[in-house]
């Protein structure tokens, strides 16, 4: 049996593209003229009504109607600003004149203690005043401590006399504490200078002996 030739293979042929679907078409666009003829034109503004003039001087010779404005000329404006300005320089120019022809005063003469409180008062008044003071025989002991806080209160150190006077009125009260006290702020206000201290109490010694007055050196008060 004879063999024929082998059939030969054909390649399937590609199947024809889609077709595209056609675009829709647009409404036709409206013409230029028809399209400015939708939109309705504004109408112009009316015309302002104009308001009447005057001549000068008959705004106040006669009353205006309501709504109505009375108009300067251009020219009236001006001649006041030059009126005011001509005034301004005659008032300026008189006050110098004024000034000038005025004769200058004497200076006015100041106290020469305008914030002090009394006349100025001396050591020994000062020292003759607080001996008067501690020797009242009817001093209290409030009166004693405020006489004491004064003291205290002045940038000085009192004197030894005072410190007598104040020192028999602790006596007179038999108040022992405060007497002791006082001997202490005399040894604190003296401060940095060591020598006053031993000065007061060797002044102060008869009358310490007399009245039996410890200073606090003696009670120990120092080294506590």
């Amino acid at each position: 049996m004879a063999v024929g030739p082998a059939p030969r293979w054909r390649r399937p042929r590609p199947a024809a593209p889609l077709a595209r679907p056609p675009r829709p078409r647009r409404p036709p666009a409206l013409p230029v003229r028809s399209r400015r003829a939708a939109v309705p034109a504004c109408a112009p503004p009316p015309p302002r009504p104009s308001l009447p003039s005057f001549p000068p001087g008959a705004c106040g010779s006669q009353r205006r109607a309501p709504g109505v404005q009375c108009r300067l000329p251009h020219s009236q404006p001006t001649a006041m600003l030059a009126a005011s300005a001509s005034l301004l320089r005659r008032c300026a120019v008189s006050g110098l004149r004024a000034a000038v022809r005025r004769p200058a005063g004497p200076a006015a003469v100041l106290p020469a203690r305008c914030y002090s409180h009394g006349s100025q008062e001396s050591d020994e008044e000062f020292d003759a005043r607080w001996v008067t003071y501690f020797n009242k025989p009817d001093i209290d002991a409030w009166e004693l401590r405020k006489g004491v806080n004064t003291l205290v209160g002045y940038d000085l150190v009192p004197e030894p006399k005072i410190i007598d006077a104040a020192l028999r009125a602790c006596r007179r009260l038999n108040d022992f504490a405060s007497a002791v006290r006082i001997l202490e702020v005399v040894k604190d206000k003296a401060g940095p200078h060591k020598e006053i201290y031993p000065y007061v109490i060797q002044e102060l010694r008869p009358t310490l002996s007399e009245l039996g007055i410890s200073t606090p050196e003696e009670l120990g008060l120092d080294k506590a």
